[in-house]
């Protein structure tokens, strides 16, 4: 069996059908993360994909932001699932349960810490290669990210793993096997990062210290000498072995596991400065299992950087198991959302207010809900049309006429640049002149004597008709054109080129600051090629110009 997990950073933005998607990802349970959807924004397609069932967790403050999903094969459906870490806003059969001891949070910081939509846990029935029943819990998370300038986020984040690791504890020791997975949104170790060097203080981060305590390593993977002291205990040794244990270092990288010591084996790197085309990026996503599961059942754990679509890749793990899937949904799936089971829950979907005179005039907008255009307008009174009288109809064919006039002369082609406003217009008259000389040739001998014609004849000669002709026109739209783009120019000079980077030689792009400070605003050039390792040749130099403020 298979087991994938992907921040997909919205899961409305898709190129393809969201089947076509989880079909191509090729795994029996697809963890999601940075959904960007809350309950107000999901869509039928998105919450019911045939073959799947689908388990969301919403941000409850903010719309569009966060959350995660998911999605089981109908082969793998799970007999138990809720979402969040604590429980709070658990209020339907067939959750999962084991909380554990939670005394050393608040209620308002559960509450909290459970608002943002960032856990969905789904438990299962799996078969072992030694045809043995267990239980396999799934706790999908997509971690918060701690902003540097908004110490608030950092004390959220490291409450964020204590409560994650609590609940995961706490389902362990109740005899599940259990699998975390999603976006961790810290690098383990040096290896897991493309330039360490340049951050200071790494080992010292709070989040590498919480997972240094939450993960098992192997001794030569160790960075300090009390945690390979700790590792070296050979009581944690044993109880890792049997996967029965109370002290800390109760996960296992899988991914490291299986892979020690690969180099550049990344999973998100920055859209912005196109760094995934050099592969400077970090690994901070992770699939977290228990040792017992991962010593008789994992096959291999891997990264898929392949996969695009977003600025993270996915992780797979392969497992020796079978799925033995629950007969019935649990009550935490989507399609049981009254909005998705037929039955109606927003009280606007009943009470619409219809402009009469819309749909009189047969121009019937449609109404929000499950209503078309033929039950709306079945549901409406009709309006009686009152008999037009005499007057009316008069005033009706005036209007009519004046609607046929204003459409005529919007129809008319409209002539001329903007310098032709602030020019005399003395094409247009030449052009009167010649029509003149038309209408007169058209005439009759017997509607004009020849004196007559002779006399307009002279006054338009070979001036008029030299003027007019069409080589003519065009040369004298080709020498108004001239001055016009000079002119323009002069007036619309536009941004200098850009200059070349210093290493490269080649043209820069422009980049504006956007973080709030005293350069907010302002310009500066960068090398154009994609941010990289500085020992890359082909990775962004560091050319760095600003540009000058006008004075």
């Amino acid at each position: 069996m298979k087991i994938l997990s992907w921040n997909i950073n919205g899961i409305r933005a898709t190129k393809n059908s969201l089947k076509q998607l989880l079909d191509s990802l090729v795994a029996d349970v697809i963890c999601l993360q940075e959904t960007k959807v809350t309950r107000d924004l999901l869509d039928e397609p998105t919450a019911i994909v045939d073959g799947y069932n689908s388990y969301f967790s919403f941000s409850r403050g903010r719309s569009g932001y966060s959350g995660v999903a998911t999605f089981c094969k109908d082969g793998a459906t799970p007999f138990a699932a809720e979402g969040g870490l604590s429980g709070f806003f658990t209020n339907h059969s067939g959750a999962v349960g084991c909380y554990g001891n939670m005394d050393e949070f608040s209620e308002e910081e559960l509450q909290t810490l459970d608002s943002e939509g960032r856990a969905v846990i789904t438990q299962h029935q799996i078969l072992t290669s030694d045809e043995k029943e267990e239980k396999l819990t799934i706790i999908n998370v997509y971690c918060p990210r701690a902003d540097p300038e908004k110490p608030e986020r950092g004390v959220y984040k490291l409450q964020f793993y204590q409560l994650l690791q609590a609940r995961a504890e706490a389902i362990l020791q109740s005899g599940s096997h259990v699998i975390i997975l999603g976006d961790v949104n810290t690098s383990h170790r040096p290896i897991d990062h493309c330039e360490p060097d340049k951050l200071e203080f790494f080992d010292e981060n709070p989040g590498r210290v919480w997972l240094n305590g939450f993960l098992w390593q192997h001794p030569e993977q160790l960075t300090t000498e009390s945690d390979t002291d700790v590792c070296q205990n050979p009581d944690v040794e044993q109880d890792l072995s049997t996967g029965h244990t109370e002290k800390k270092r109760l996960f296992v990288d899988t991914f490291r596991h299986f892979h020690p010591d690969q180099k550049n084996a990344f999973t998100c790197w920055s859209t912005a400065t196109g760094a995934r085309q050099t592969n400077y990026g970090t690994r901070i996503d992770y699939i977290f299992a228990d040792p017992c599961l991962v010593e008789k059942a994992f096959i291999d754990s891997v990264l898929m950087p392949e996969v695009e679509g977003s600025d993270h890749c996915p992780v797979k793990a392969s497992l020796n198991c079978r799925w033995l899937a629950s007969p019935k949904c649990p009550a935490f799936c989507t399609k049981y959302m009254p909005e998705f089971a037929g039955r109606q829950q927003k009280l606007s979907q009943f009470v619409v207010k219809i402009d009469k005179n819309k749909v009189s005039s047969h121009n019937v907008d449609i109404l929000p809900g499950s209503q078309d255009s033929s039950e709306i307008t079945e549901n409406v009174v009709p309006v009686a049309k009152p008999k037009p009288s005499q007057s009316t109809q008069k005033r009706a064919g005036t209007n009519q006429g004046g609607r046929n006039n204003k459409k005529m002369k919007a129809e008319q082609p409209r002539h001329g640049t903007l310098l032709s406003f602030f020019k005399p217009n003395n094409i247009q008259k030449k052009s009167s002149k010649a029509e003149e000389v038309d209408r007169i040739q058209k005439l009759s001998p017997d509607d004009q004597d020849a004196g007559s014609i002779t006399q307009n004849t002279d006054v338009t000669d070979n001036r008029l008709n030299l003027e007019t002709t069409p080589c003519n026109l065009e040369k004298m739209g080709e020498a108004q054109n001239k001055p016009q783009a000079a002119f323009w120019k002069s007036v619309l000079k536009g941004l200098p080129p850009p200059p070349n980077c210093h290493n490269h030689k080649e043209p820069c792009v422009l980049r504006t600051v956007k973080k709030p400070g005293p350069n907010c605003g302002r310009q500066f050039y960068v090398c154009a090629r994609p941010e990289g390792h500085s020992s890359n040749p082909d990775a962004r130099c560091n050319t760095f110009i600003w540009v000058a403020k006008i004075k």
